[in-house]
């Protein structure tokens, strides 16, 4: 048997393997969203072959690198500090260096740090190599039994609530499946939020710690979900998947402006802005632009 590396070596199980050294370059490895027997091989290989790790924080990928018996250098990469790193990354990748970029949890990038560095890399014409992996919203998509044919990822919604109604108006008459992430802690008002924008009997899905033990999928109307989570005290990560709008013919543009006109008579700008987008099914930065004009 081969005798192990003390510093390019990881275990599976009670099982060390030798880790050839990785090629110069920036790997960017998806890690576990929970269970932490979801990281792939060539993951391993590569995160053990590296001569750094970027981690968004490296107490957390503390635990999954010890877990695999990992001990290649690790440094944080976060959102406060990447795009001061950036160039100085890329430069070490330049002077031969192999560096590997991982988040928390799952695919880094998405709504996790790494963009200014990879955008850094990109200009810099050095080798970007992918390693997939798990992925909350791809998870959450394959078992929410909403459409995939075609799918947007939104990240997070703003967290004050005339912001997060302002952005769900601008989604109102999107057709594709919507993925969202959210925290425990507005859950219930997101869910209300989308329900009072959307419309209260649109299909939605909330998943709950995927791939973690007490993994759980709601499902139901938009009113029934928000209903099910007012007042409830919720733990773990959330993806929020909604249903696409139907599609149906654009509204009468004369329709639409003349009750604009009307209602701008007797009620506030905003809020008859509000109405008229909600009635008609419009974006409401369409529907404030032409309600501003014929404020003039």
């Amino acid at each position: 048997m081969a005798q192990l590396s003390p510093d390019r070596s990881y275990f599976i199980g009670e099982h060390g393997l030798n880790a050839p050294k990785a090629p110069p370059g920036l790997y960017i490895v998806a890690t576990p969203i929970g269970n932490l027997k979801d990281m792939t091989l060539r993951g391993l290989e590569i995160l053990a072959g590296v001569d750094l790790i970027l981690c968004e924080d490296t107490r957390t990928s503390a635990k999954l690198l010890s877990a695999y018996g990992i001990k290649t250098p690790r440094k944080a990469l976060h959102e406060h500090n990447e795009s001061q790193m950036a160039q100085h990354v890329v430069q070490q990748v330049q002077n031969g260096q192999a560096i590997a970029l991982i988040s928390d949890a799952g695919t880094p990038l998405l709504s996790d740090p790494g963009f200014p560095l990879v955008r850094e890399a990109a200009k810099s014409d050095i080798d970007i190599i992918a390693l997939p992996g798990a992925s909350a919203l791809l998870a959450g998509l394959a078992v929410a039994g909403l459409p995939t044919d075609q799918f947007s990822f939104l990240g997070f919604l703003p967290p004050k609530q005339m912001a997060r109604e302002e952005r769900l108006s601008d989604l109102l008459s999107r057709t594709e499946t919507m993925i969202f992430y959210e925290s425990p802690k507005r859950v219930a008002a997101c869910l209300a939020a989308m329900a009072k924008i959307f419309g209260a009997d649109r299909q939605a899905v909330v998943a709950r710690e995927i791939t973690k033990k007490f993994e759980t999928l709601y499902r139901g109307k938009l009113a029934d979900l928000a209903s099910d989570f007012d007042g409830q005290s919720v733990k773990g990560e959330l993806v929020i998947l909604v249903q696409g709008a139907s599609a149906e013919a654009a509204p009468d543009q004369d329709e639409w402006q003349a009750v604009l006109a009307e209602r701008l008579k007797e009620l506030p700008l905003r809020t008859a802005v509000d109405e008229v987008a909600q009635g008609f099914g419009l974006k409401r930065k369409q529907v404030y632009q032409a309600a501003l004009e014929m404020k003039k």
